[in-house]
């Protein structure tokens, strides 16, 4: 394939390593590349969740994220401790304005809390070559902060993150880089399949029913069957098999429509319907907040309810086609609905709620079923509340049900991404 005529930028990929795990280290006076440190959510408890293990506990124990208490062998080195997700969120902030002495903020993308792109075509003037940027940026972030990066090197955003996640992370430096000259010497060698980015177990499922078993493979196959088999995700398949990928940092795309929902996972498993349906509507009043911030009304009200692990039956999944609305009420009602409708009485342990048909208001919808006046003034209830709940608190006006001891919403008030900060 001639690569003449892509456009071609000086991309870096970089990964904070074992990011919550290197932080907890470092909290501790540890190398983060030579501690035993887990981060465990709910540490107390067999199910515990491991949020990050240190390098060494994945190399010697097999340890990593997703695995639970009751598998971290006992009389280990292992140190187990609890998230501190503000001291996280404290140390991104730090790490990415390292970025921003190299590049400008248009230039960086942030992947993630522990990955970020960052364009340094025009930095060259100032820090020199490429690699010379990604040695300074890693040295930089070391003598600050006591953490190692790993940094992929491309000629796009693509070719930078296979560099970073299939090299980079190998290699004793943490520093690789892939170009388009190097497409068959690297990118067409990754195995399997399911290693290249983009490409999971369900996607790999459909490419070998086509005989299409390596990245080599894929970008040998006709770009038009791809396209007319899978739509533009076959043909974007194609070029990334090529490494062409003409994304530009600067020129990001957001995207007007965004997901609108909140899920949680429950201290213990739920079995008085009235307790549940206090969550529910926390949750709920909670998700019409949101959609009421952004200006934006929900069409589709979807509800999960996950019973307890000890149960066969593993819940359900229903959802309901409403009149555009960002009402708490509206959205409650609509929610209590689908689950007395469907609710057999057994445990609860994980609920969520999410909206679809998103569209953003211009002008005040009126509901057939409701006189002008009650929603306006509604609206004007809902919108008074938001103002005093976004100046105090969200648990400055809560439901009496929230005062039960079935409610959550105060106790998750003062938590971090669902943890203790």
């Amino acid at each position: 394939m001639d690569y003449s005529k892509e456009p071609r930028r000086d991309i870096l990929c970089i990964d904070v390593t074992s990011f919550f795990a290197s932080v907890e280290s470092v909290r501790l006076g540890l190398h983060p590349l030579a501690s035993y440190v887990v981060v465990m959510s709910k540490a107390d408890q067999d199910g515990g969740l491991v949020l990050a293990a240190a390098p060494r506990v994945k190399k010697e124990y097999g340890i990593k994220t997703g695995s639970r208490r009751y598998e971290i062998p006992k009389h280990s080195f292992i140190q187990i401790v609890e998230p501190h997700m503000t001291l996280y969120l404290k140390v991104n902030a730090m790490i990415n304005a390292i970025f921003l002495e190299f590049v400008a903020e248009t230039d960086l993308h942030l992947y993630s809390i522990d990955e970020s792109f960052l364009d340094v075509t025009a930095s060259h003037a100032l820090y020199g070559s490429t690699k010379e940027i990604a040695l300074k940026i890693q040295t930089t972030i070391w003598q600050r902060l006591r953490l190692f990066v790993t940094i992929g090197i491309g000629d796009n955003p693509l070719m930078a993150k296979l560099a970073l996640d299939n090299a980079a992370k190998k290699e004793k430096n943490g520093i690789a880089e892939w170009h388009y000259k190097d497409v068959p010497e690297t990118l067409w060698k990754i195995q399997p399949i399911t290693e290249m980015w983009g490409i999971g177990s369900r996607t790999a499922s459909n490419l070998y029913r086509l005989g299409i078993d390596s990245v080599y493979d894929l970008s040998q196959y006709s770009v038009h069957s791809l396209k007319k088999i899978h739509g533009t995700i076959g043909e974007q398949l194609f070029y990334h098999a090529h490494g062409i990928d003409q994304s530009i940092i600067s020129q990001k795309y957001t995207p007007l429509s965004r997901s609108f929902g909140k899920s949680q996972i429950l201290d213990r498993d739920y079995i008085d319907a009235y307790e549940i349906e206090v969550v529910i509507r926390e949750m709920a009043d909670q998700v019409a907040a949101r959609l009421r911030n952004h200006h934006a009304q929900t069409g589709m009200i979807h509800l999960t309810i996950r019973f307890s692990g000890e149960i066969l039956d593993k819940g359900f999944n229903q959802q309901l086609k409403i009149f555009p609305t960002s009402s708490s009420q509206k959205i409650i009602e609509t929610c209590l609905f689908l689950f007395r409708k469907h609710y057999n009485n057994e445990p609860v342990r994980q609920l969520a709620i999410s909206c679809g048909k998103i569209h953003y208001q211009s002008d005040l919808q009126l509901d057939l079923f409701e006189s002008a006046e009650q929603t306006i003034s509604r609206e004007e209830l809902e919108k008074v509340i938001d103002r005093i709940r976004f100046k105090y608190g969200y648990t400055s006006l809560v439901h009496a049900s929230s005062l039960t001891s079935g409610g959550t919403a105060i106790k998750r008030s003062g938590l971090v991404s669902g943890h203790q900060g």
